[in-house]
């Protein structure tokens, strides 16, 4: 008999819903069923394949707000930015399938002798294992392109989030043909016996440890992998910074989705000559947000995901005030934080040996460290195995040569790090290995194939 998988609320504690796991030993079934069906799908063309994919997209833009109800009680997102997710991923498909289409076309490559077509093949089987904290957006960023790449998927969603996966899915299976997108519900010793299991493919967003153990289970076969591992961002606020702008900045960025982010800021680094005015004006603004019920039109802040999260974030931030940082903004006492919530909270006077600003926090708290210089800020900045994202405040050109100075995959100047459309999401160091979106990230998910003739 199967296991039974719970998906509790993190603001009431109540059962949403339950879902079914699969035992262990019954994964390679799933996989040997996925891999007959891509022997068909994968011989159908990009476009073809791409339009069945369009034909669910009505319905996933009819269900938006029901998914996004579902996202905002499975994880706590407040409801409106839980209905935002939904719709923004319905309108994204909608916009960008054509795009994943034109990245995976043949190119031509001619020297005077030899005719060269570079082709984007299916690589067969992709296993995407996915998080919790964007439980549909996800999913959509490394199911979509496997798929319109030929592969047929194995999704296995986090335990934490299982209802979400199924109802943005079950749109999508509803069009496909059998057994190209199955949805797999599982824990850790799940997702490890996939990652072990015949496929070609394995697409993973989740933490650093975790990928690397998968990493180290993939190499005996030299599977491919897209792998993005988190990150601990830093904000550099130079001091021909806009202040106002800064501190808007970092209050969206620490703060939106608790802190659950992973290109949420996590370290600030502050020059001197402003961070008076920084520091204070951070402090203000942390405390106005509306943190409560994410049923609450007016909550901005919602609760973390579940207890342990909690508890994570709590004891990185009493280590660092036993270590000498300072609280500006958040909790009093734990009777501010009931349950699952983590007030917004900021910290300055932050050293950066403490733990808090090496381990990622994936918590609502800000991180202010002052510096002397920009070569400080950069050297602070840099000193972390992690590289995702990052931004730069300052008079433009100034902050261009820093960001351009800094080990982030992705840097804004003035903004987040969030690049135009057609530009990958991509990670430094230790932060991906693989990446996706835009025309380089989708072909990550296909085979590159030369095929050359004589002229």
């Amino acid at each position: 008999m199967n296991e039974i998988l719970q998906s509790v609320d993190p603001a009431h504690g109540n059962v949403v819903g339950e879902v079914a796991m699969i035992a262990v030993e019954a994964i390679p079934s799933v996989v040997a069923r996925s891999r007959a069906a891509q022997i068909t799908w994968g011989a159908m063309t990009p476009v073809a394949r791409a339009n069945i994919i369009k034909s669910a997209i009505p319905k996933l833009q009819a269900h938006a707000i029901e998914i996004g109800t579902l996202i905002s009680r499975e994880m706590g997102k407040p409801l409106t930015e839980a209905i935002g997710e939904a719709e923004g991923c319905s309108a994204t498909l909608a916009r960008e399938i054509d795009n994943i289409v034109a990245g995976l076309e043949p190119e031509i490559v001619n020297d005077d002798k030899v005719h060269s077509e570079m082709r984007f093949d299916a690589l067969g089987v992709a296993a995407c294992i996915t998080p919790w904290n964007f439980p549909v957006w996800m999913p959509q960023d490394v199911v979509i392109p496997s798929l319109v790449a030929g592969n047929t998927v194995i999704l296995k969603p986090s335990e934490k989030t299982p209802l979400c996966a199924d109802a943005w899915a079950k749109h999508l299976i509803a069009v496909l043909p059998t057994d190209v997108l199955q949805v797999m519900h599982g824990d850790e010793r799940h997702g490890k016996a996939l990652v072990n299991a015949d496929v070609n493919l394995i697409a993973f967003v989740g933490s650093r440890s975790a990928g690397k153990h998968i990493m180290r289970e993939a190499a005996g076969e030299l599977k491919r992998l897209v792998l993005e591992l988190g990150g601990k961002d830093s904000l550099i606020v130079l001091e021909d910074a806009d202040i106002q702008a800064a501190v808007q900045y970092a209050t969206q960025s620490c703060f939106r989705n608790a802190g659950q982010v992973c290109v949420s800021t996590e370290r600030i680094f502050v020059h001197k000559k402003v961070a008076d005015a920084f520091e204070s004006q951070l402090a203000k603004s942390a405390a106005m947000l509306v943190q409560g019920d994410p049923k609450n039109p007016d909550t901005q802040i919602g609760p973390m995901v579940d207890a342990e999260q909690k508890a994570h974030v709590l004891g990185l931030l009493k280590d660092a005030l036993k270590d000498g940082a300072k609280q500006v903004a958040g909790a009093t006492s734990e009777s501010d934080t009931p349950g699952n919530y983590v007030r917004p909270t900021v910290l300055v006077g932050v050293n950066p040996s403490m733990r808090i600003m090496q381990q990622e926090t994936f918590g609502p708290i800000a991180c202010v460290t002052r510096v002397d210089s920009d070569a400080q800020a950069i050297a602070l900045s840099n000193a972390s195995p992690y590289g995702l994202g990052g931004a730069v405040f300052g008079e433009i050109k100034h902050a261009e040569i820093v960001a351009r100075a800094l080990d982030s995959g992705m840097v804004g100047v003035n903004k987040s790090c969030t690049g135009a459309h057609g530009t990958p999401w991509i990670g430094a160091k230790q932060s991906g290995f693989g990446y996706y979106r835009g025309k380089a990230g989708h072909r990550q998910f296909t085979q590159t194939r030369v095929v050359s003739r004589e002229k």
